[in-house]
């Protein structure tokens, strides 16, 4: 029987080891060159879509909102993508290919958008509202989760501060749909 302290080492040892064989130098190497940016897209794909699409739904219909987020979520993926790939090569700071990173950026971007955009495919548009925001609070945990398990940042501090970005961000949206 496993003892509490091989119990323990069990995930950290795993995580070593799918992290060595992908070509990192370590889990710092890691977040560095692949969390970051998968962050910095998910966060910014997720609450920046969040005003044009709640402003979609609130002024018109279902699928204008869906229009509009799809279109949001993709064009942001490709501006984010191309932002990250060209502020800087890698070499100077050690963060990777910068196409890489571009990728990453920009997929995750994408995605952030695209999660909260398909409730829109229910035509009622009070309903699809209620689904998106709850898709919204699991993108926000998610978020939560991942700075929690990567950068050390508190589960309920990270809830908190990605919540008040998020609810800003959409009570912009709110505000200019409702007007």
């Amino acid at each position: 029987m496993a003892t509490r302290a091989q119990t323990e080492e069990r995930p950290s040892t795993v995580t070593q080891r799918l992290i060595g064989r992908a070509g990192f130098r370590d889990e710092s190497d890691f977040i560095l060159r692949v969390v970051q940016p998968a962050l910095v897209g998910l966060i910014d794909g997720t609450v920046a879509s969040l005003a044009p699409i709640f402003t979609a739904a609130l002024a018109s219909s279902s699928r204008t909102a869906l229009l509009v987020g799809i279109s949001t979520s993709l064009g942001a993926g490709v501006s984010m993508g191309w932002s990250e790939a060209l502020s800087d090569t890698g070499e100077q700071t050690g963060r990777g290919s910068a196409v890489v990173r571009g990728a990453i950026t920009g997929g995750m971007t994408a995605l952030g958008g695209i999660f909260h955009t398909l409730p829109f495919l229910i035509s009622n548009v009070h309903q699809a509202l209620i689904v998106a925001g709850i898709v919204v609070a699991i993108e926000l945990f998610a978020i939560a989760w991942i700075r929690n398990r990567f950068l050390d940042v508190s589960l309920r501090s990270s809830l908190l501060v990605v919540t008040v970005g998020g609810a800003i961000v959409l009570g912009i949206g709110v505000a200019v749909g409702s007007s």
